[in-house]
């Protein structure tokens, strides 16, 4: 392999932005340097930022490839390199794929598709397929009555290194609004009368009062069997489901809906990754907490891209202009910190001896335009 040079570049470092010059060989980042180079084969990046690869724990992007059209499954492993094709455009490079262990709704396409997809992944890693390092987030649905026997066939490769509890029971955590839940699955082309819905919601909870809880026992007692999972919650509502998820050894606190809930995961030490859609579009699409204002207070450690991966460096750039965050800081939301929280100590800076995981991108009127990207030192994008 040939060495990258990247020059007349503003190098986004751990603490600061440096002009000059970043070389690496063989995949890995050797030497960053001030002032230009003549070294042969050098790319000027025209005063261009250059960024670490966007690190991206939970995005949900690979459904919509799986299902393009309502009542239409594609083939998973096309859907897949599609995926893969547009996080690396959007300046991913590291991404766990976050596939739904169970579902409470009947028919759905989580359930249908899960094996399948978990296989293409896979099978796109071993061919070589793949732009992006593809690692899996499995998200586990507490209250759903087969979830024991789909989760464990699934723990044991390797690229399974994340694993979220989710609750998705209507009258608590993001749908403590049962209208929310009501408006969200009208989106799916449900359609319930007045007393249907009523007893939609009664079933859904009484299948969390006979699931949730074992389920989470045994979830737990899979995961530390195995070496290097990290355990997530999600949509914490209020302190006390936060000091629960700390005393089971969550370490991650994903979306969490209210101020409340941010500020018990902060005063506990645990992560907290907010939405970046939720940035871009300056709020919650279910009503919850905003994630600008969490940056305000000092309560938000990194970004997900969620269901759209264009707006992982969006938000982080957002975090930039109008949070009033330094570059370095709002670059780690969605390299640095978490690579921390998910033990990779390979990549999520720009330093010598770290993956050349790069991103060039430039801001056009406050919008990140990615021009190119790097995995490993070989262009993908």
């Amino acid at each position: 392999m040939t060495d990258l040079v990247l020059t007349n570049a503003n190098i986004v470092l751990e603490d600061s932005v440096l002009h000059g010059t970043l070389i690496a060989r063989n995949g890995v980042i050797r030497l960053i340097d001030e002032g230009p180079t003549q070294a042969p084969g050098a790319i000027d990046c025209e005063g261009d930022f250059v960024v670490p690869g966007l690190i991206e724990l939970h995005t949900d992007n690979l459904e919509k490839h799986l299902m393009p059209r309502a009542g239409v499954i594609w083939p998973a492993l096309p859907a897949v390199l599609t995926h893969d094709a547009q996080v690396v455009a959007a300046g991913i490079t590291t991404v766990f794929d976050a596939l739904s262990v169970g579902d409470l709704e009947e028919e759905s396409v989580r359930i249908e598709t899960l094996r399948g997809t978990y296989d293409a992944i896979l099978a796109g890693q071993a061919s070589g397929a793949l732009r992006a390092d593809h690692w899996i987030h499995l998200r586990c649905e507490l209250a759903y009555p087969r979830l024991l026997e789909a989760l464990e066939p699934l723990m044991n490769h390797n690229s399974v290194r994340l694993l979220s509890l989710m609750d998705h029971t209507p009258g608590q955590r993001q749908y403590r609004d049962i209208q929310q839940y009501r408006k969200y699955y009208s989106k799916n082309r449900k359609s319930w009368s007045e007393d249907e819905f009523n007893d939609v919601v009664s079933r859904r909870v009484d299948q969390q009062a006979t699931y949730s809880s074992r389920h989470e026992s045994a979830v737990l007692a899979m995961a530390k069997s195995k070496k290097d999972i990290v355990l997530a919650s999600h949509d914490d509502t209020d302190t006390q489901q936060v000091e629960h998820a700390h005393r089971i050894g969550v370490s991650i606190s994903e979306f969490p809906t209210t101020h409340e809930a941010a500020e018990a995961a902060r005063k506990l030490g645990l992560t907290t990754v907010m939405g970046a859609p939720n940035v871009v579009r300056g709020g919650s699409h279910s009503g919850n907490v905003a994630a600008m204002e969490l940056a305000h207070t000092d309560r938000l450690d990194m970004l997900s891209s969620d269901y759209v991966p264009a707006s992982l460096l969006h938000g982080a750039l957002m975090l930039h202009t109008q949070a009033g965050w330094s570059m370095p800081r709002a670059m780690a939301t969605v390299a640095g910190n978490p690579a921390l929280a998910l033990g990779f100590q390979d990549r999520g800076h720009i330093k010598p001896g770290y993956r050349a995981d790069l991103v060039r991108m430039r801001a056009v009127q406050d919008l990140p335009v990615v021009r190119n990207v790097w995995v490993r030192g070989e262009r993908s994008f």
